[in-house]
């Protein structure tokens, strides 16, 4: 089963362009083919990570992804970009090779004052103040929506009612009772303290998120008695979702900044909704197409009839030709489900099976034992068509 490209570079689904191109160019560099030669595990997450950046990159390629997942963006995203040997987004190495640049050519004046020579802080992503930051996002959310096969075939809208994590009301979300916060004394209101070590190549800069007020930048002094101070309480809210047809078991959705709301101000996290598929008392799913098993009794098969049968959306009459045999399949186009881009909806498809009766009465039964008499009814030896199985028979259908 394919990763889920943010979990492959290791950010956020809230993560914007530049997290995400320095995840990439990290994890690039860490597994690039020139630097593990003869590796093939290497290769194969330099293929998954080119493969992630690709799709997150593009805005409209993200978009497709979260709502639908990998289905949205098709099975493979190097597929779509004229990808070279190691895969999608080979071309973007230039910012990786230029990060090198930056590291053994002084750093493009990026290292501070006396600092090293090499600027690794710069070249991986850590250099720049923070400034004051806006609060801790709050989590992302998962819930599972079980659907009937009718609701996928037309696709259909849900309310869900979901308990998350809501800011507060009695101080706005703020944690405090006045509404107000203080600058952190210890980080002076970045979010993050440093420390300074040297070593024979220079200085090192390590980052870390302030331990005072936890990378927020201000404290809270007079704590709501609401919330003691977080900001947020549990509770329950109504979400409205378009449940486009043809989505299949686990396909998701995303919605953004419906998840748990963040602590004193912060942003909320995603809500992501895993699609499920009820069991159909009728119907079997075969890809967009939906089988149905129609059970005829032997006279009917002999002489042909018409019969009801359920779709899914209504019932219809269906011909049956005098000498079906058991086995057959017979379709009703257009309607299966319609698929997940558009561009169609799937078929029925009714598989024909006799019906034998378990016990007969005394002149049907001697009705039968007369008929059976007659070489009419009796097999030819040879006829491959009367003799193929079922699985042949669906084999012959499907190719």
């Amino acid at each position: 089963m394919k990763r889920d490209y943010y979990e492959v570079l290791g950010v956020s689904r809230s993560a914007d362009k530049d997290e995400i191109k320095k995840a990439y160019r990290k994890l690039a560099l860490k597994y690039h083919p020139d630097k593990n030669p003869d590796n093939a595990e290497a290769e194969e997450h330099f293929k998954e990570v080119n493969e992630a950046y690709e799709v997150l990159s593009n805005d409209d390629k993200r978009r497709r992804f979260d709502q639908f997942g990998h289905a949205g963006v098709g099975s493979s995203a190097a597929s779509e970009g004229g990808a070279g040997q190691y895969g999608a987004g080979y071309g973007d190495f230039s910012d990786i090779f230029s990060a090198f640049n930056d590291m053994f050519s002084g750093g493009g004046g990026r290292t501070r004052g006396g600092g090293s020579p090499f600027g690794f802080e710069d070249a991986f992503g850590g250099g720049g103040r923070r400034g004051r930051s806006a609060g801790i996002q709050g989590t992302d959310l998962k819930v599972r929506l079980k659907l009937t096969l009718e609701e996928i075939a037309k696709g259909v809208e849900k309310t869900l009612k979901i308990k998350k994590q809501v800011a507060c009301k009695e101080c706005n979300g703020t944690g405090s009772k006045s509404g107000k916060s203080e600058t952190c004394q210890t980080c002076h209101g970045t979010g993050e303290v440093r420390q300074v070590s040297k070593t024979m190549f220079g200085q090192f800069v390590n980052v870390a998120a302030c331990p005072t007020c936890g990378g927020e930048g201000h404290v809270v002094k007079d704590r709501c008695t609401s919330c003691y101070g977080e900001g947020i309480k549990q509770g329950e809210v109504t979400v409205k979702i378009t449940v486009p047809a043809g989505v299949q078991a686990d396909n998701y959705m995303t919605l953004r900044g419906q998840g748990n709301a963040g602590p004193r101000g912060g942003a909320s996290g995603d809500l992501i909704v895993i699609f499920e598929e009820k069991p159909h008392q009728h119907f079997k799913r075969n890809g967009y197409d939906v089988i149905y098993d129609l059970s005829v009794g032997f006279p009917d098969l002999v002489l042909g009839t018409k019969i009801d049968v359920p779709t899914l959306d209504g019932s219809l009459k269906l011909t049956i030709p005098a000498g079906t045999q058991p086995n057959t399949m017979l379709r009703i186009a257009g309607k299966g489900i319609s698929h997940l881009k558009g561009g169609g909806t799937g078929d029925q498809y009714v598989r024909v099976n006799v019906y034998v009766p378990k016990d007969l009465p005394g002149k049907e039964k001697e009705q039968l034992k007369e008929l059976r008499k007659s070489p009419a009814i009796t097999p030819v030896p040879g006829d491959y068509e009367n003799e193929k199985s079922i699985f042949e028979k669906a084999k012959d259908l499907f190719t």
